[in-house]
């Protein structure tokens, strides 16, 4: 029995360690042979620890508040999160904001896999049609065209337009289709390349990828194709749903100036939809060609009713509509805009867009932290109106961001969530008024423009206008406005 009860020798032991603690029976009893070293090797191993023995478990960060509730913890997380989003660099760099841009959607046989719920196809479906949202909402001057790829050919969704419209009504269409076949990389490239072709210089050249699949079944030689696309200048991302793949990542690393940043892989859904969503805001430019200065002619029609009970023809759909938008060269109409004008090609905006695809160029700068030590000055968010959280009178640091409780408890969460404000104020560098974090994330993402500069710069006569509302809401020093409590 002496030699039953021997120690478990894990299955990754080298060959060399599982010859060290053999059993021999050079004795009668069947004593074991240890030297030293052994006994050495044996310490070491105990000394280190297991993958699975550094498990951080999320749930054991909880604290709870001072009246036993989560309430402070949970607000204060999503707080982080909203302001993880603004966390980006501002730096006013030169990008092309007219883009001409192709998304090419795996719909293979590798997209019926569930380890995206409900499937990685339904999901990438449901967030492509966002990305064509977000991407008319950030460039609304741009084009974009949609690629499948799908029995070891590319499909044609939908061609390079302007009108978000018909690229949403074009991909319902493929919604209920069940993914099929092996992907085709180069095949899906090839026609992206006819697609950019005949695209003006001044604009961008991009491809963006939505891949599942770990292999491509390609008819030639891949990296000619690759070649090619560098030679056309073709900027290609491209978002995996699965490992890394060795092709993808010299695609995107040659078509990129050799910084492959712009491979990523999708760790669950929330990261896929913002690694994709990422990819609407314009990339830097590079070439000494995009950045040389040209002139674009531009038509800004007005929007115009047909008289009486006449009726027009729109000349992009050909169908019957009482209003539109009239060529301000040739005269033809167009039923929405940004179009290009099918009689003579002018390109027809609004000054709405050129203004929208303008903030790019010079992003609003992120706003700061305000500790408590400089919040007593304000008691009310400077847009809003919604009321701060009050400063502790006998503490220099308050715990917490919960409006109206003390959420001691969760001091330890907040002060290790990066970017998270203490005092639940944050304040523009410029005009020094604090925000609540909900008109921080409305003012960088939708506004584009800081509330409190712009009211300073227009009643400049009335104050320094870096006051802000107390808490019955009545404004100080910027006389904007009174409100009765």
């Amino acid at each position: 029995m002496a030699d039953s009860d021997g120690e478990y020798h894990a299955d990754d032991a080298s060959d060399e360690e599982f010859g060290d603690h053999q059993v021999t029976s050079s004795t009668r009893h069947g004593t074991r042979s240890r030297s030293q070293a052994d006994k050495s090797k044996k310490a070491a191993r105990k000394g280190g620890k297991a993958a699975w023995e550094d498990i951080q478990r999320s749930w054991d960060a909880v604290v709870e508040d001072a009246d036993g509730t989560l309430t402070g913890a949970i607000e204060g997380r999503a707080e982080a999160e909203k302001r993880a989003r603004l966390l980006k660099d501002t730096t006013p760099l030169q990008r092309g904001i007219i883009r001409h841009l192709v998304l090419v959607i795996d719909m293979s046989f590798a997209m019926l896999e569930k380890d995206m719920l409900p499937s990685r196809y339904e999901l990438t479906m449901a967030y492509a049609s966002q990305f064509v949202r977000e991407y008319f909402e950030q460039n609304p001057i741009s084009q974009l065209a949609v690629i499948g790829m799908r029995d070891g050919v590319a499909v044609r969704i939908s061609d390079m337009s302007g009108n978000p419209a018909d690229h949403l009504e074009k991909l319902q269409g493929w919604v209920k289709q069940d993914p099929q076949g092996n992907p085709s990389l180069q095949n899906a490239l090839e026609m992206c390349r006819g697609a950019l072709f005949h695209t003006p210089s001044h604009g961008t050249r991009e491809v963006v990828i939505i891949y599942g699949a770990l292999m491509s079944s390609d008819p030639g030689d891949i990296h000619e194709t690759i070649n090619a696309l560098v030679g056309d200048r073709i900027r290609v991302s491209i978002v995996g749903l699965a490992a890394q793949v060795a092709i993808c990542d010299e695609l995107c690393s040659k078509t990129n100036a050799g910084d492959n940043s712009s491979y990523s892989i999708a760790l669950h859904e929330e990261h896929f939809r913002e690694l994709l969503l990422a990819i609407t805001t314009p990339p830097v430019t590079r070439t000494q060609e995009q950045s040389n200065a040209s002139l674009l002619m531009m038509g800004f029609p007005s929007r115009t009713l047909a008289a009486g009970d006449s009726i027009y023809y729109c000349a992009c759909h050909n169908r019957p509509t009482r209003e539109g938008y009239a060529c301000t060269r040739c005269g033809s109409r167009v039923c929405r805009l940004p179009s290009e004008c099918p009689g003579c090609g002018l390109t027809l905006i609004l000054s709405t867009h050129l203004a929208r695809s303008y903030h790019h160029l010079f992003p609003l700068r992120n706003w700061v932290e305000v500790p408590w030590s400089e919040a007593r000055r304000s008691k009310a968010c400077y847009s809003c109106l919604a009321t701060f959280p009050e400063a502790a009178a006998d503490k220099s640091k308050a715990a917490g961001t919960g409006k109206g409780k003390d959420n001691s408890g969760a001091a330890p969460i907040l002060a290790s969530l990066k970017g998270l404000s203490e005092s639940g104020r944050y304040a523009c560098e410029v005009c020094g008024n604090h925000f609540c974090i909900d008109c921080d994330l409305f003012a960088h993402e939708v506004l584009h423009n800081c509330p409190g500069c712009q009211s300073d710069t227009r009643g400049a006569q009335n104050g320094s206008g870096n006051g802000n509302g107390n808490m019955n809401g009545n404004a100080q020093e910027n006389g904007a406005m009174e409100i009765d409590s």
